[in-house]
């Protein structure tokens, strides 16, 4: 849909073919943005003919809203794959604006099935699964992406997290704490590349999401998915140009509010305390409407 506060914008999300990928990547189409690039892999207990079924889904919901869409298999946790689907991405389009680093594995690739809580019933392969996905997925996403972010003087980087006090529960995964370290990376880039006119944030649901995400089905219980969406939008627009470094929560959002008011009410603290040393980030650490 032309008009949009992201008219113009060519983005890419990964983990895009169901859940939260799907409901950003409509919310994007009705939002105006030119061209969006969805991504997805199967996980190993997955088939990729049914990955593709679900992004060939999505694409046909993103040209409904009159959007422009490309398709793209691939895994996060490789770097050449990254490279491609970055790549492709800008052959299509012709630019890149937006990344945002969706995709992600839960604790259902680690368990033996009974979540157990032993460290002994762990599956080492799924655990460093679940890390290359979650913490170096994003950064072979962003590396791929920066040059094509930086060549026009603007960009965003959105990665997805979740709810603080999740990230540390009772639990022998490193999902919770992949977020966790998610969260610092977004604030250590933001920091780095400040003055870049590219911005790195972080954006996590509220809570548990009905999605196939957890579990492997959908079951009823959690947030809808479309709750990403009006955070995700703003997040991608020119409207968050001075906002870097911080953490919103998408569920708070009021759709009675303006839109700057309302993702101000979604923003929280960064969940670390503030460094000892002078730091451009200092919205990161700001209360909430202060």
């Amino acid at each position: 849909m032309a008009g949009g506060v992201l008219e113009g914008k060519f983005a890419l999300i990964t983990g895009g073919s169901r859940g939260m990928g799907r409901e950003m990547a409509v919310a994007y189409a009705k939002a105006g943005a030119a061209g969006i690039a969805i991504t997805a892999a199967p996980g190993t207990d997955e088939q990729t003919s049914e990955i593709q079924d679900e992004l060939n889904e999505v694409l046909a919901a993103i040209e409904a809203e009159g959007g422009k869409g490309i398709t793209l298999l691939g895994d996060v946790a490789s770097a050449e794959d990254c490279t491609r689907v970055v790549e492709e991405t800008v052959k299509a389009f012709g630019g890149l604006h937006i990344l945002i680093n969706n995709a992600g594995k839960s604790g259902r690739y680690v368990h033996a099935g009974d979540g157990s809580l032993s460290i002994s019933d762990v599956d080492p392969a799924g655990f460093k699964d679940v890390i290359d996905t979650n913490i170096l997925g994003p950064y072979l996403m962003t590396h791929a992406a920066f040059k094509h972010l930086q060549a026009g003087g603007w960009g965003r980087v959105i990665n997805i997290s979740k709810r603080t006090d999740s990230m540390h529960r009772s639990a022998i995964t490193p999902y919770g704490p992949s977020k966790a370290a998610i969260e610092a990376a977004t604030i250590a880039w933001a920091e780095a590349m400040y003055g870049s006119g590219i911005t790195f944030n972080a954006l996590s649901p509220g809570g548990l999401v009905d999605t196939k995400f957890a579990t492997g089905t959908i079951d009823g219980r959690g947030l809808d998915a479309k709750v990403i969406g009006p955070m995700s939008v703003w997040l991608g627009s020119d409207a968050s140009n001075d906002t870097t470094g911080c953490r919103f929560v998408a569920e708070n959002w009021d759709d009675k509010l303006p839109v700057d008011d309302a993702a101000e009410g979604c923003r929280e603290r960064a969940i670390f305390t503030p460094p000892k040393r002078e730091t451009p980030l200092e919205k990161a650490w700001r209360e909430p409407g202060s």
